[in-house]
């Protein structure tokens, strides 16, 4: 017997599908000293109970990426480890029972073939011939998947362990994780035989995530973000028509998914395999008086079928020698979920050298993938795809424990629902109000969550549509529709008032602050009394996120980001700040209201002393509505403008100021709206690391040769020689009912050659606007191209570098 190693480069907590992926994954990088500890054998979690569907399908270009990859690892993996393993690529098909449901799959399409994923969408006659035993006559079509298919969880998680001992590494069954401790700038994790140092530490504890988490709350850690479902599957007996029909085919039949049903049908050798996603579902160690059980390995909740009939039920009448099967076996056990039932992998927020890979609802199909991505967290510092969708950072201290109870059964209900753009779902709202919350509400406002935060997108008049069947649609029409167009008509011909509240706030304290910052931006830091945009990059140049910096003083700069970038952010200034240097969040104790349009000037004036006549991105001290205030003058709308930040407890007075001195509440979307006529990026949209700070278009805000060096700067000035691959612009297209999607792929005559990252109306130029990353050859002015929207190609143009509205500033600068 090996002995027990008491060191190691990376410790592992949990031994499912996803905590060995992870091992195999640094084991592939070269990382060979590494350790997996398993309290139990591996798969004791979720894993053993898992139905084992490979899906490829996502709406999310993340985790389409992971998802494919996995496929492609499954079906190398049995000759690349010699291990043998029951894996089949059987295909798969989803059924549409009307039009929205189709545009999805179009969408999905689109998606999928730019990731080299033969996605085919059908028609209602050609379902048939790929799943002979469907009932076809009430549905609108299905999307075809030919690389989805189904695998045995115990042989893949058993494979990839085979795989990472080979490639050196350790695993360490029956070997319970106790806690852990920090000595000398490591980890020690403690167990019933002996401790183990650590330089870094992964929580891959699945369902048991939460637990192994609230060891690391002394260190900086926070509450992990997921509650646990009570999901069942049903084992059906032999089936005579089915086994016959693969006997001739020579294989299994595709897995069905009803989607607007909600479940899927798998055949399982010669029976079914019907797994629903019910909307009365139940949460389970979801109260103190239901806890999480210290152990619950290879054990499964009591069957509770009652709520599943009618799913059974429609499953028959689409399927009919359903009907006819007896039901062998019935798997109830838990799956974890996060809010959005998507997992978390990467950096643990707050805590040194550690990092997550747990609450996989759909572990097995995203095992492989996320093995990768984890492997490149540790050892590379970043990831080949940006995996923001599943950062951990992406919750804040707003996720609390009812948050993710009513998130996660509301996800899981919703499983296969779908995610249009400008709908959102009830369950845990109002976590974070600010103090004007009801004067916009008051007003008409129809809120957004950002980050918490309950932001107003639009403002409803009497008589407005605001039933939920009212905003499912993918087109451009809603009951928000005339709405937005008056709220930007109001900025560009009057004065509107927006409340942007959550804004992060970061202020950074300390001896040599500015210089410090110096080093860390690929841009060039403002004198006081200014403000200006700062870009972080990677070590591959690549745009990690992006800053407002306004320096008071060397030794202190105030930096305002996205909402949802607090943690993010706060982390990025942290991780290698010297210790005479503080980063302090004040994001929760200011309010930001921005007024803008032609008569902004004139309205504030009546509310201020303070000079307005200060330049475009100039900071001042002032007085609004008798309350100490921030002036910046700039707008995100593009329009002559300010922000007024003050304390949260003031804005009710400034607000009523503002508005009684005639400006006039427009929200969120009508915003959006106006950026993108100006060009202006937004986080995670336009800006990622899967792009460039050049290919970004962003050269202009880079100090290339300033003397410090920064992330990057090696790279930026290698791409910067060469000429970038890709280039940013901004294209008018000629769409019909709905604009250019996130991801929509961009086509010269039958050539992929690029894809938008937003879209939507501009109402002041009225036009159909996409952003978008094309190759570097086209993005001349004047070139035409094709933007696929939900399967239709739509002509599209490349404008001038230059805004499509006010190119010159003037309205800006006025």
């Amino acid at each position: 017997m090996a002995a027990f190693p008491t060191t190691a480069r990376v410790a592992i907590i949990g031994g499912g599908a996803v905590g060995v992926s992870s091992l195999y994954h640094l084991a592939l990088a070269g990382w060979r000293d590494c350790v997996l500890l398993e309290r139990d054998e591996l798969t004791a979690g979720s894993t053993w109970h898992a139905a084992g569907n490979v899906p490829t399908f996502s709406t999310s270009w993340s985790v389409m990426n992971m998802q494919r990859y996995s496929a492609g690892l499954y079906r190398g993996l049995a000759a690349a480890v010699d291990y043998p393993m029951n894996y089949h690529v059987t295909g798969s098909l989803r059924l549409a029972h009307g039009r929205e449901r189709m545009r999805e799959f179009e969408r999905a399409r689109g998606m999928g073939r730019r990731q080299g994923i033969g996605l085919e969408t059908l028609g209602p006659e050609e379902i048939r011939p790929h799943y002979p035993f469907i009932e076809t006559h009430d549905l609108a079509g299905a999307l075809f998947d030919p690389d989805d298919g189904d695998i045995d969880p115990a042989q893949l998680t058993q494979a990839l362990a085979k795989g990472a001992r080979d490639g050196g590494a350790t695993i360490l069954r029956h070997t319970p994780a106790t806690g852990v401790s920090r000595a000398g700038g490591e980890w020690i994790i403690h167990t019933p035989r002996g401790d183990i140092r650590a330089e870094i530490v992964v929580n891959a504890a699945g369902y048991q995530a939460q637990r192994v988490g609230e060891w690391f709350r002394p260190f900086g850690g926070r509450r992990v973000p997921m509650m646990v479902m009570s999901h069942q599957y049903m084992l059906t007996d032999e089936i005579e028509e089915i086994g016959a029909w693969s006997r001739e085919a020579g294989r299994k039949l595709p897995l069905l998914r009803d989607v607007d049903s909600s479940y899927y049908l798998r055949q399982e050798k010669t029976g079914l395999n019907l797994g629903p996603y019910e909307r009365n579902c139940r949460a389970h160690w979801a109260t103190p008086e239901d806890p999480i059980p210290e152990d619950f390995s290879f054990q499964l909740f009591p069957d509770d079928l009652e709520r599943l009939e009618w799913h059974m039920e429609d499953a028959m009448a689409r399927v009919p020698i359903l009907g006819r099967a007896g039901i062998s076996r019935v798997i109830n056990g838990p799956i974890p979920y996060a809010p959005d039932g998507l997992p978390l992998i990467g950096p643990m927020p707050g805590v040194p050298n550690a990092y997550e890979a747990c609450v996989f609802t759909f572990g097995i199909a995203q095992a492989g993938g996320a093995g990768k991505v984890l492997a490149e967290w540790v050892t590379e510092g970043e990831t080949e795809w940006d995996m923001w969708a599943v950062d951990p950072r992406r919750y804040t201290d707003y996720a609390d424990h009812d948050y993710c109870v009513a998130k996660g059964k509301e996800t899981y209900g919703h499983e296969y629902s779908m995610h249009f753009p400008r709908h959102t779902w009830p369950a845990g709202r109002d976590k974070r109000l600010s103090p004007l919350h009801d004067r916009l509400k008051t007003a008409g406002a129809v809120f957004g969550a950002y980050n918490g935060w309950e932001r107003a997108n639009w403002f409803a008049a009497p008589g407005d549509d605001l039933s939920e069947a009212a905003t499912q649609t993918w087109g451009r029409s809603g009951p928000w529709e005339k709405r937005i167009r008056e709220e930007c008509e109001t900025v560009r011909d009057g004065c509107g008032v927006i409340a942007i509240s959550g804004f992060t706030r970061l202020a950074l304290e300390g001896k040599g602050a500015r210089a410090w910052l110096d080093g860390l931006t690929a841009s060039r830091i403002p004198r006081p009394g200014r403000i200006g945009l700062l870009y972080f990059t990677d070590r591959r140049g690549r745009v990690m996120t992006e800053m407002s910096a306004i320096p008071r003083s060397d030794d202190e700069i105030w930096l305002i980001t996205a909402a949802v970038a607090q943690w993010h952010d706060a982390e990025l200034l942290r991780a290698g700040s010297p210790e005479r240097i503080g980063v302090e969040d004040r994001s929760d104790k200011y309010e930001c209201l921005l007024v803008t349009g032609p008569r902004s000037r004139a309205i504030l004036s009546t509310l201020t002393d303070a000079d307005l006549s200060a330049p475009w991105l100039s900071v001042r001290e002032a007085a609004v509505a008798g309350r100490p205030a921030v002036l910046i003058r700039v707008s995100f709308a593009g329009e002559l403008g300010w922000e007024v930040h003050c304390a949260a407890s003031d804005a009710p007075n400034v607000w009523d100021a503002l508005t009684g001195a005639g400006a006039k509440p427009f929200g969120m979307w009508a915003l959006d709206s106006l950026r993108l006529e100006k060009g202006y990026r937004t986080w995670k949209g336009d800006l990622s690391t899967d792009y460039t700070a050049l290919e970004s278009g962003l050269e202009r805000f880079l100090a290339l040769e300033k003397a410090p060096d920064f992330p990057g700067k090696a790279a930026l000035l290698a791409e910067r020689a060469r000429g970038p691959a890709r280039s940013f612009v901004a294209l008018t297209v000629d769409a019909d009912d709905a604009d250019a999607h996130s991801m929509a792929t961009i086509w010269k005559s039958d050539e992929a050659v690029g894809e938008v990252t937003s879209g939507g109306w501009g109402y002041r130029v009225g036009a159909s606007i996409a952003l978008a990353m094309i190759r570097a050859d086209l993005a001349t002015p004047g070139t035409e191209v094709d933007v696929e929207i939900f399967g239709e190609r739509r002509r599209a143009v490349v404008r001038e570098r230059d805004p499509l509205w006010d190119p010159e500033n003037l309205r800006l600068k006025a």
